[in-house]
């Protein structure tokens, strides 16, 4: 077999002959995998190879769409070989269809367009001068945007692109890498909403904690503000921004190269600073359309989707009667800005789809029900947060392991008479990690976009940092327990 495929692997560059070699290993895989199932018995720990083959191929081509929308095929090839790409389509109509998807279209599409018109109206450079009259110093500028996104806690995504809108001018201005500020809005980002009871995650977790009786309807709520003090991993990612913006934490690998080459004006990105029209920059035309997005965010019981509209309205009301432009002008830069954001929803798509192929492998449940027989109540917190971390960074699947680890983590703190706040806390910090660190998560990509980087580049600068406070959170659950 080696003679055969040398003589033409030679020919191929280096890199193209990784991918030929592992995409033949995983060929074999896939054929030996695909025999392994018995009726309702699940893949096994073949169920790991769809994510096996993404986190390869990403780290290969540092790349985030095409790593994804390959494990999906080699999972629904495992499901059923002769009709992969039936069952792709029917799992990417069925997602398209969803309201989840629908309602990230819109809401992710729509705040691309903010972002186009308030950089047209020049408000973001105008944003960014204010702020450098008082701000002189990187460290200064790191802590405003980790102070500015404790301060937008009601929603991760309306968190991540709103500080990086805001802020990214002022620190290209003070030579910060794009890596950097990528990883304080990613920090402020899921650990924030977790954290201040008052988002669309802790609404969601309430209800799951209602619906697995752990306390009666309406109660849910109230139940979730006694676990804040467990929720270990959302407090270390938080508070190690500052250290790290300090110098106490140091840098490391990519990120020490990002600075490095921000700090002598290298790689800095190419933006226009100046508006798109002929008046001069207003403050104003910033803050009252950011202040109607979380305003009306608010008003609207946490719907970011009403919040963007509110927004979007007041920016087309208030730039036209200042005459900045012509309402065709003006819906020319809403539709680019839908345009900037394909990228984005193209990857959280393929990772819903991703998702989907892994629920029918039984991947969640393979993995939980192994390391099931090993817990016992001291253990309970420390490997929940360990296996379901790994879980949730594998799969990009947040609420989605929620949903299916409570009710088998649940029963289990119980008969194993463990901790169950400080279990509860390893779980939905376990939700935090992987919105953190994951490369294919719907915040990690959209951090990413707002501070105009790759999710890979993304995703590797911060990797160590969300690696510390894995470890931290790890040993603090052991230690507690």
């Amino acid at each position: 077999m080696d003679k055969i495929l040398t003589p033409k692997a030679d020919k191929l560059p280096i890199g193209w002959r990784k991918l030929a070699l592992l995409g033949g290993s995983l060929l074999m895989l896939v054929v030996l995998g695909s025999g392994r199932s018995d009726a309702g018995s699940g893949f096994g720990m073949f169920a790991l190879l769809p994510t096996l083959v993404v986190l390869g191929l990403a780290l290969l081509t540092r790349r985030t769409l095409e790593p994804l929308l390959a494990g999906a095929l080699v999972g629904f090839t495992m499901v059923d070989p002769g009709r992969t790409l039936h069952g792709f389509v029917a799992s990417s109509l069925l997602i398209m269809q969803g309201p989840i998807m629908g309602w990230l279209i819109l809401v992710c599409g729509l705040l691309g367009s903010l972002i186009a018109l308030l950089q047209f109206s020049g408000s973001t450079l105008a944003f960014s001068n204010t702020l450098g009259r008082y701000i002189k110093h990187r460290s200064h500028a790191l802590m405003a945007s980790w102070l500015l996104g404790i301060a937008i806690f009601i929603d991760d995504y309306l968190n991540a692109l709103t500080v990086s809108t805001a802020m990214r001018k002022l620190s290209d201005k003070l030579r910060i890498s794009r890596d950097m500020l990528a990883y304080v809005v990613d920090s402020t980002s899921a650990p924030v909403c977790l954290i201040i009871p008052f988002s669309t995650w802790v609404i969601y977790l309430a209800g799951l904690i209602e619906a697995n009786g752990l306390v009666a309807e309406g109660e849910g709520f109230a139940y979730y503000l006694s676990l804040l003090p467990y929720l270990i991993y959302p407090w270390v990612a938080l508070l190690l921004v500052p250290l790290v913006a300090y110098g106490v934490v140091p840098l490391f690998g990519t990120m020490k190269q990002a600075e490095q080459d921000a700090a002598e004006g290298k790689n800095l990105p190419l933006e226009q600073d100046e508006p798109g029209h002929g008046h001069p920059p207003r403050l104003l035309n910033f803050v009252l359309p950011v202040l109607t997005l979380l305003l009306a965010t608010w008003y609207f019981d946490i719907d970011a989707l009403m919040g963007v509209c509110c927004a979007l309205l007041v920016c087309l009301v208030l730039y036209r009667l200042q005459g900045l432009a012509s309402l065709p002008r003006l819906f020319d830069e809403i539709i680019q800005g839908v345009a900037t954001m394909l990228l984005p929803l193209g990857i959280v798509f393929a990772a819903f789809v991703l998702q989907d192929v892994n629920e029918q492998l039984g991947l969640a449940s393979y993995l939980i029900d192994t390391i099931t027989p090993y817990m016992n109540a001291g253990w309970l917190p420390a490997l929940s947060f360990l296996v379901l971390a790994g879980l949730t960074f594998a799969t990009g699947s947040f609420w989605g392991v929620y949903a299916i680890a409570f009710p088998i983590m649940v029963p289990l703190a119980l008969s194993l008479d463990a901790n169950m706040p400080l279990t509860l806390g390893a779980l939905i910090s376990a939700g935090a990690f992987g919105s953190h660190a994951c490369f294919f998560g719907d915040s990690t990509v959209i951090s990413a976009r707002g501070c105009g980087i790759s999710p890979m580049q993304h995703a590797l600068s911060q990797l160590p940092y969300t690696l510390i406070a894995a470890t931290v959170t790890t040993l603090l659950l052991w230690l507690l327990a």
